[in-house]
């Protein structure tokens, strides 16, 4: 009947069904933001470590010397990062921000010879949670864009450093690192990402997607939400955003078959903005990778052999009982069969030819 009250017990049941939906959905998205915290932390908030049969030393490379340094970042943890430099007189100073999983920028210390070699000094640290630098982790990928900050203001205030132009270089994680550290620092003359992305959600989104398909999507808030509440505004600032409060020049690098980063989490949408800018340079490839600042002509050759060595074992190495045996004999077949001139000496020279040219055309007065 129109106008009749709903007696006193319905209102009742209606309310303590309204109770119990609000809990149970508060119950769900709980466990949701539960679950997004701990498949994130498996993911990126965990210590990597060089793998020391292939790391590099600086005994490995002709006049190349290097000075260690100790300095603090948001948490109180130290890092360590070492100033390499040659008998060359330098004209600015790289600080290098190294990629992640592979352990800190042990494995970039080519490129860092070879800069020190041609005019410039270099300043490559481990990020937290990596090989010499504290933490017990990463924390997550925001974390490299503040460990880059703290390092270029320990360059430019110290007073350890002589005073000369920064320049920055990034690969991967680095990439994103350099462009998106530049909200903090406009002063910074010149930039070159490489295989880089804009946002740190891209790359969550990128990886997400090959572990759990569209599930990513419905997980992409809780993951951003965790980083805004553990980093603040380093969370949502972007590679795009640095670039707006920077007249850096900037030099783009990415290949269009890259898996781990695909090009339009990065260089795409730096091109589409960018690509009239005379700030700007575009250096796009087509099969080189991820990584491409080395030629793999060498890495190729010894992992043929290693595989060829590997299916001769008489146990099955993928065995967890195995684990330990294999470990050992694969460490000690690097030891004994790795060309350490050719492994520490394969970076694509007319690559890093350009790369110094461009810093020169940005950092030397004319």
């Amino acid at each position: 009947m129109i106008g009749k009250k709903a007696k006193p017990e319905t209102k009742s049941k209606r309310k303590i069904l309204l109770i119990v939906l609000s809990v149970v959905a508060v119950l769900l998205i709980a466990g949701d933001w539960a679950l997004s915290v701990i498949i994130y932390n498996e993911n990126f908030n965990q210590r990597f470590e060089s793998y020391k049969p292939l790391m590099r030393y600086v005994d490995d490379f002709d006049g190349l010397q290097r000075t260690k340094y100790e300095f603090v970042s948001n948490k109180g943890q130290k890092l360590t990062g070492y100033l390499y430099t040659s008998e060359e007189e330098p004209h600015g100073i790289i600080v290098m921000a190294h990629g992640f999983g592979g352990g800190g920028h042990n494995s970039y210390m080519d490129c860092a010879d070879y800069f020190a070699h041609h005019g410039y000094c270099v300043f490559a640290y481990d990020a937290t949670g990596n090989d010499e630098s504290e933490g017990d982790g990463v924390g997550g990928l925001p974390q490299g864009v503040i460990d880059l900050n703290y390092a270029i203001t320990f360059v430019e205030e110290s007073g350890n450093f002589p005073n000369l132009p920064i320049v920055l270089f990034g690969h991967s994680w680095g990439g994103y690192s350099v462009c998106s550290v530049l909200t903090y620092h406009p002063e910074v003359k010149a930039v070159i990402a490489c295989s880089g992305f804009n946002a740190s959600l891209d790359l969550i989104e990128s990886q997400g997607k090959k572990q759990a398909g569209a599930g990513i999507y419905l997980m992409l808030p809780f993951f951003q939400l965790h980083e805004r509440l553990k980093y603040g505004s380093y969370a949502s600032n972007t590679a795009i955003d640095g670039f707006s409060k920077s007249d850096a020049a900037v030099m783009i690098l990415h290949s269009s078959d890259d898996g781990v980063v695909p090009a339009r989490y990065g260089y795409d949408i730096y091109y589409e903005k960018y690509k009239d800018n005379s700030r700007f340079r575009f250096i796009r490839f087509e099969d080189k990778g991820h990584n491409y600042l080395n030629d793999k002509t060498y890495t190729d050759e010894f992992n043929a052999e290693f595989d060829k060595w590997r299916e001769t074992l008489d146990y099955d190495y993928n065995a967890s009982e195995n684990k330990e045996r294999f470990s050992k004999e694969k460490a000690d077949y690097i030891h004994k069969n790795l060309d350490r001139e050719k492994w520490c000496h394969s970076l694509d020279l007319e690559l890093f030819k350009d790369f110094v040219t461009f810093y020169d055309e940005n950092v030397i007065e004319k």
